[in-house]
């Protein structure tokens, strides 16, 4: 199987570019002010089309039918994530609202936070296994934290699943390795600061992931 690789929080053509360019499979825009990666609606419609074959995802945390209606027809995505306290049946009420697919994020620390996963599953069409954010943080991803890789060992969700958190392109590769994953997701990783893209970064994540998959790593 390929290995899907996701680069998110884009705000930028330049951004862009680089992360179609590199071969990402998709493109992640995120519409949540208290992010430094928030995306305008008007801004989102003047980057839609430069995603090219990438599939665009519109990441919302906690959102309501009406933010997620502007969301929608700013970018017109391919995938919704849904990266908040959404319940497995929210995420249904979200599909059958908008008739799009859904990834919903499970924040992990634990085994226990695992628990929550066949709920999940039997609502969504993907899942993302992302870190357990900071006490006291104000979103609910991008911080750059990794948890143990190991807790995904021989999990099968029942559902694809996406890997986040803490990855980049000294990691992603042993990262692949423990959890098995055929997805992976990246932010921070590829960013000089918050909220702004390294394309060079992006197109070393991007190497680095696929050199794993291959079976012959890359060192960028």
């Amino acid at each position: 199987m390929d290995l899907t690789v996701k680069i998110c929080g884009l705000r930028t053509r330049e951004a862009l570019d680089a992360a179609v360019a590199a071969g990402a499979d998709m493109v992640g825009f995120v519409f949540f002010p208290p992010s430094p990666r928030h995306l305008g609606f008007a801004e989102a419609q003047a980057l839609a089309a430069g995603a090219g074959r990438a599939l665009k995802v519109a990441l919302t945390v906690d959102a309501d039918d009406a933010w997620l209606a502007a969301a929608i027809a700013a970018l017109q995505p391919d995938l919704l994530q849904l990266h908040g306290r959404e319940t497995p049946e929210r995420v249904l009420a979200v599909k059958a609202r908008f008739g799009l697919p859904v990834m919903k994020a499970v924040a992990v620390e634990t085994a226990a936070d695992l628990a929550a996963v066949p709920a999940v599953a039997a609502a969504a069409d993907r899942i993302l296994f992302d870190a357990r954010p900071p006490r006291g943080a104000t979103r609910p991803g991008g911080h750059g934290a990794a948890f143990d890789w190991r807790l995904l060992k021989d999990l099968d969700p029942r559902v694809p699943f996406m890997l986040s958190g803490g990855l980049d392109h000294e990691n992603v590769a042993a990262a692949i390795a423990v959890t098995g994953a055929r997805a992976v997701d990246v932010s921070s990783g590829v960013e000089r600061r918050p909220g702004e893209k390294d394309p060079a970064l992006i197109r070393r994540f991007v190497a680095a992931a696929r050199g794993r998959v291959s079976g012959a790593v890359q060192h960028a």
